[in-house]
């Protein structure tokens, strides 16, 4: 049986589980607005010469009409590359900040004074009300996806740029939801303002987690998925969509729809980078 065939015959028997019954017709003919990915998205440049792609932006997740138009609690979520030997413009964030998780290429960000290299799998968190700027060092793109999120009033800002490298942290779980194997990159207690974990995620070949359904304080919730490597399927509700990089999943925010990650493949590990607010927290003074 090859593989995809496979991961589909297994998502079919799990779809016959008593959970799925529950999702309605009108979530399912909807359930397209939740998916986005950059690659179909026009380029906006900004910061003088940092080339942004829309994912996801702010709308009514419970009930979207245009497609990735579903941030509640979030800002944007987004594509960016900066052209070779380019700099962006200095900015400065105002109610406001960022997490950039790095993609490709190479560079390197400078904030107050502190300059952190750039490359595959480092994240950083830029605070409010910080100067900062970023430069492109190599001959090729310098691509990375930026997460924005909004700070809330009387919301102290870290004194500094936080940079973590994703390639050298401890993985946090190998089995959350059977099979997911999770690296922590930042969460509240680092300075987010309005999410509470940014994370990754790898799957194994020919594995497939746990569905679920978000039964406490769903109205809450703000969850994604967005695919790093790796071609996989997302299961929602009683249906399947093919995924690939680039493409962002939003979790409809309801107590009805279940959902998982398939990694079809037979050799090769799936990723993604997810990100999530779960319900408000304290903002830090």
């Amino acid at each position: 049986m090859q593989s995809t065939t496979k991961a589909v015959f297994y998502a079919g028997m799990l779809l016959a589980s008593p959970i799925h019954a529950q999702t309605t017709a009108e979530t399912a003919s909807k359930i397209d607005l939740y998916f986005a990915d950059w690659h179909g998205a026009a380029p906006i440049l900004t910061r003088g010469s940092l080339e942004q792609r829309t994912i996801l932006t702010h709308g009514d997740g419970a009930n979207p009409t245009q497609k990735g138009a579903v941030l509640r609690f979030l800002n944007s979520y987004t594509y960016a590359t900066l052209p070779p030997k380019a700099t962006t413009q200095s900015a400065r964030l105002e109610g406001q900040q960022e997490i950039y998780f790095t993609a490709s290429g190479q560079g390197t960000v400078t904030a107050k004074g502190q300059t952190a290299d750039l490359r595959r799998n480092i994240a950083v968190l830029m605070p409010a009300n910080l100067e900062f700027s970023i430069k492109n060092t190599s001959d090729e793109p310098l691509a990375m996806y930026i997460l924005n999120e909004p700070t809330p009033p009387g919301f102290r800002p870290n004194p500094s740029m936080l940079v973590r490298d994703e390639n050298a942290l401890p993985i946090t779980s190998s089995d959350e939801f059977w099979t997911h194997i999770v690296k922590t990159v930042f969460v509240t207690a680092d300075g987010l303002a309005t999410l509470q974990a940014v994370l990754t995620v790898t799957m194994d070949p020919l594995t497939i987690a746990r569905p679920h359904l978000h039964l406490v304080d769903y109205t809450d919730t703000e969850e994604v998925w967005s695919a790093l490597d790796g071609p996989t399927l997302a299961f929602v509700g009683n249906q399947l969509r093919q995924r690939t990089p680039g493409m962002a999943f939003y979790h409809i925010p309801d107590d009805q729809t279940p959902h998982t990650n398939l990694n079809p493949s037979r050799s090769s590990q799936a990723k993604f980078f997810y990100f999530a607010r779960y319900h408000p927290h304290e903002t830090r003074k």
